[in-house]
């Protein structure tokens, strides 16, 4: 028996291999969703305000203090992952995310607490860079969007502690565990030229397939060669009309995600029920467990059946739905958001939740789908920094916009999301390519058709040759 090059801890079984893969997504976005949802709870709460005495302005610095952490650590990220790995860089992301908790928790005053959130926002801006990008390049096309789709189904469960126990070391040290059972990206390990490596674990997540495991291996390598022999750096790979493209569709959808609508009721949920007539804290807080929970079983069932809808056709539809409910959302707060109407105050309420089923149903599962799927080897790492950084930039819009626009001119503030949100989909349906049932390798023949046809002749002639081998 040859000499295992890989951890002995990495599953030698692929579905056992697969299920590590999916729990390191899943367990990374409970730590994100924690950290990211925890100041929706804690902006609820009488004590926190009091105990920090905080006004409109120090409110929305400490919600948005974590996304400055997050813009700053992404353009290293992507660099990051290039060097030192992957798998690496999410331990680390876990690492930092944890320190910056416990910093929080123990604040004692207004500016250890900005400095925790600030640390635990550099960790999760790692974090949202490498772990997708690592599941993407390791998992079989016919799992990755159920895997993928689950890193930000997940977030609900990190939410939903973040409402409810606001206990958030233990996402930290499971993911330290899983890591363990994790291999490093096998198109990294080509890149770095350690391809025996890749060659096992593509030989576990193709179930041993020996045919299947060869050409899957030419077809990387082949691809990255190309790239190394055509590429003169970076910025020149950047700056190619289709990597320009994949960073435009990336940098936008960034947007998609965070500016539609969905932050405002994560982060000012508080405001938004008292602006609906709900002015109890605790009864804001059983709503949004009870939010928190329905996004989260949606957010479950559409990962598990992403691949029914093509990506584009998935992100028009939820962003149809999503414009029509905060049009509705707006109209509703400006008729019964001052009054005593019970029957009101319900339909806003509901029309929250149909928001959120639509948000999750669509956008949750291609958050961190789309972008590593569309984005080739040579800017993946980068291209993913790029696009979380675009992602926090937007975050910290809305934290710092969000509480303002409500203050200044209320249900209005609905209503320009609203049309934005048009703007949005009109973009979707006429920039946006698909991507559905492809490799990574393949997804470049929609942007590098020249990159495609010779990787496509060289694999060919690869196993031309290797069946003309075995026929002797």
């Amino acid at each position: 028996m040859a000499h295992r090059k890989i951890s002995r801890f990495v599953p030698s079984d692929q579905k056992w291999l697969i299920a590590c893969l999916i729990a390191v997504s899943s367990v990374d976005s409970v730590l994100v969703g924690y950290d990211s949802s925890l100041m929706g709870s804690l902006n609820v709460m009488p004590s926190y305000s009091s105990y920090f005495t905080l006004t409109t302005t120090t409110k929305s610095l400490n919600t948005a203090i974590s996304y400055v952490g997050g813009a700053a650590i992404s353009p290293l990220a992507g660099f990051l992952a290039d060097w030192r790995g992957r798998r690496e860089c999410v331990f680390w992301s876990a690492l930092v995310t944890l320190i910056g908790g416990i910093i929080q928790g123990t604040a004692q005053n207004i500016g250890m607490f900005i400095a925790g959130r600030c640390i635990v926002g550099a960790g999760m801006g790692l974090a949202q860079t490498t772990a997708p990008t690592l599941v993407a390049e390791t998992t079989p096309v016919k799992y990755r969007g159920f895997a993928l789709g689950m890193y930000y189904s997940c977030w609900g469960i990190g939410t939903l502690i973040a409402a409810g126990i606001c206990f958030g070391a233990a996402p930290s040290f499971v993911c330290f565990l899983i890591l363990l059972f994790v291999p490093e990206s096998p198109r990294w390990l080509i890149s770095h030229d350690r391809h025996e490596e890749a060659l096992e674990i593509l030989n576990i997540v193709n179930g041993g397939d020996a045919d299947d495991v060869q050409v899957q291996y030419r077809e990387i390598a082949d691809t990255i060669n190309f790239e190394k022999e055509h590429s003169l750096g970076l910025v020149q790979a950047i700056c190619k009309k289709s990597s320009r493209k994949r960073l435009l569709i990336t940098t936008t959808f960034s947007a998609i995600v965070m500016l539609p609508g969905t932050n405002i009721i994560t982060f000012y949920f508080g405001e938004i029920l008292q602006n609906a007539g709900i002015q109890s804290p605790n009864t804001q807080l059983q709503i949004n467990v009870i939010l928190t929970s329905w996004s989260l079983v949606i957010a479950v069932i559409s990962a598990w059946y992403t691949d029914l809808l093509g990506r584009r056709q998935l992100c028009s539809a939820s962003l149809s739905l999503q414009t029509a409910f905060i049009f509705i959302f707006g109209a509703l707060t400006k008729l019964y958001g001052e009054s005593t109407n019970t029957s009101g105050i319900y339909a806003t309420i509901a029309v929250i939740f149909l928001y959120n089923a639509a948000y999750n149903w669509g956008i949750t599962p291609l958050t961190v789908l789309y972008p590593p799927e569309i984005l080739s080897f040579e800017i993946r790492g980068v291209g993913m920094g790029i696009y979380t950084f675009a992602t926090k930039c937007c975050g910290l819009l809305v934290t710092m916009a969000v509480p303002f626009g409500l203050q200044a001119i209320g249900w209005k503030f609905y209503m320009i999301n609203g049309c934005f949100d048009v703007l949005m989909l009109v973009f979707v349906i006429l920039v946006w390519v698909e991507t559905r049932g492809l490799s990574l390798e393949e997804v470049d023949r929609l942007f590098d058709k020249e990159k495609r046809e010779v990787v496509a002749e060289q694999v060919h002639e690869e196993t031309k040759v290797d069946i003309e081998h075995k026929e002797c």
